[in-house]
């Protein structure tokens, strides 16, 4: 596993030149399409928060943003409450306290499927029933050797083989879109934000240039 100064010094090399792209970006996301998942009462996490780009823009009663990088919470804004630990251990809530755990770009970054069951585990535990889980993240079957250009992904997955992760820890799957958002936006191409508007609206494009999945569930 890497160390938590490696986890702060990647974001930094990895992010920082692009940070108010990234900030734009993530504020079309959350208004277009993630926001509707969320009510504005709603308790949200986001899991594997970084630098609180989703946490910062979403609308909810109460946020928590989970995240082992040091640098997060001075990153993910006021009002947000921080769980700064390993999220395959207990997490420090009741069961059913939380409406809606929203994941990036996250799972990847874990070491192992059993590191995964156990976060997926504690997510269902802490889901009030009806509550969703909505996870994004490089598609593998999609993205192929690609994947393994970062330093810390170690777990590659699928929209199928989370999706079964996810029943098997007790989810019943919602939504699920193999191929959704580009790859990456540490590197490479950065369309205006006007593109990504209408991007999110034509699916047929998500066909061409999609290489995250998009996978939504619900606990019953």
């Amino acid at each position: 596993m890497e160390s938590l100064n490696d986890l702060g010094a990647e974001y930094e090399q990895r992010f920082a030149a692009l940070a108010p792209y990234r900030e734009a970006v993530w504020q079309v996301l959350v208004s277009d399409c993630f926001q509707r998942y969320v009510r504005p009462n709603a308790v949200l996490l986001d899991l594997g928060a970084g630098w609180g780009e989703f946490i910062r823009h979403a609308q909810a009663g109460r946020k928590l943003a989970m995240d082992l990088n040091p640098d997060m919470p001075k990153h993910v804004g006021p009002g947000v409450e921080i769980l700064q630990q390993n999220c395959s251990h207990r997490w420090p809530l009741a069961d059913g306290e939380l409406d809606v755990v929203f994941t990036s770009n996250f799972f990847e970054h874990l070491p192992d499927k059993d590191s995964l069951r156990r976060t997926l585990q504690e997510a269902h535990r802490c889901l009030k029933s009806g509550g969703r889980i909505i996870c994004l993240g490089p598609n593998i079957r999609v993205v192929q050797g690609a994947y393994w250009d970062f330093w810390d992904h170690f777990l590659p997955l699928t929209d199928r083989s989370l999706g079964e992760g996810l029943r098997l820890c007790g989810f019943a799957i919602e939504r699920v879109e193999p191929r959704f958002l580009p790859y990456s936006m540490s590197q490479g191409w950065t369309p205006p934000i006007a593109f990504l508007r209408l991007y999110l609206r034509v699916p047929l494009l998500w066909r061409l240039f999609g290489k995250q999945f998009l996978v939504v569930a619900r606990k019953p």
